[in-house]
């Protein structure tokens, strides 16, 4: 069982739809009908959204778990489990694909290069491709990172997060849920650290422009020194190959 089937039934609560990340990605998803794809798209809030305005919104992750979840919430949406890195297999062309939560930390640079490909040839000419990670910029000249804790249930439930080894090859993501006192499971996975730069040389070698680069959804101007998230857009120009 992986680590977001175990918190499954919390994720609402603990990551809850946020009206500023979807009018953000609406922002480049074109006009009604247009095809958007969420790569990691965890109980599918942002496709259910999407879906209810008109878009046609298919969603893919690797949990079983939340690919139900989506689904059951989100029937008239499209819904696959499977990696991200397959989305060529989906077959078709979307003006915006989008990846939020750090979900593309967990491929390995390699993999990330691969995925990019796909990504790429996924697209419709100047469509868009979002996504938000860690920034790693920062991360990297700690010692150890602690995320703020999030806690519901007027804090019966609270969910850990750390980075307890960093390193520039590999960072180690420890999480915990705690409910009612009660460890509900630990865990930790290995996620892969590319700095603001190494994203965008890597962008721009899959052909990649960059229309935009942000710390977060409010478009807050990015600092690579202070700020601890990061989010890029990037087209595929008119005419673009593959």
């Amino acid at each position: 069982m992986s680590l977001y089937s175990e918190f499954a039934p919390w994720y609402e609560q603990l990551f809850p739809f946020r009206e500023e990340v979807y009018l953000f990605l609406s922002e480049h998803a074109g006009t009604s009908g247009s095809s958007i794809l969420d790569a990691g798209c965890g109980p599918g809030h942002y496709c259910s959204m999407f879906q209810h305005d008109g878009f046609r919104s298919t969603g893919i992750d690797l949990d079983p778990k939340m690919i139900d979840e989506a689904a059951t919430s989100s029937p008239d949406s499209e819904f696959h489990c499977m990696s991200i890195e397959n989305v060529a297999s989906l077959r078709r062309s979307f003006r915006l694909i989008y990846s939020t939560g750090n979900v593309v930390a967990h491929l390995s640079p390699a993999r990330f290069a691969a995925f990019l490909q796909n990504v790429y040839a996924a697209l419709e000419p100047g469509g868009c491709w979002i996504f938000q990670v860690v920034n790693w910029d920062y991360i990297l000249g700690l010692a150890e990172y602690r995320f703020p804790v999030k806690a519901v249930d007027d804090g019966s439930v609270a969910f850990y997060r750390r980075y307890p080894i960093i390193s520039q090859e590999r960072v180690i993501f420890d999480v915990e849920l705690v409910s009612g006192g009660q460890k509900v499971f630990h865990e930790q996975t290995t996620l892969y650290p590319l700095t603001a730069d190494s994203f965008l040389q890597r962008h721009s070698d899959a052909g990649f422009s960059l229309t935009g680069i942000y710390a977060g959804f409010d478009k807050t101007p990015f600092n690579r020194e202070r700020d601890s998230g990061l989010v890029m857009v990037l087209m595929k120009e008119q005419g673009g190959g593959l």
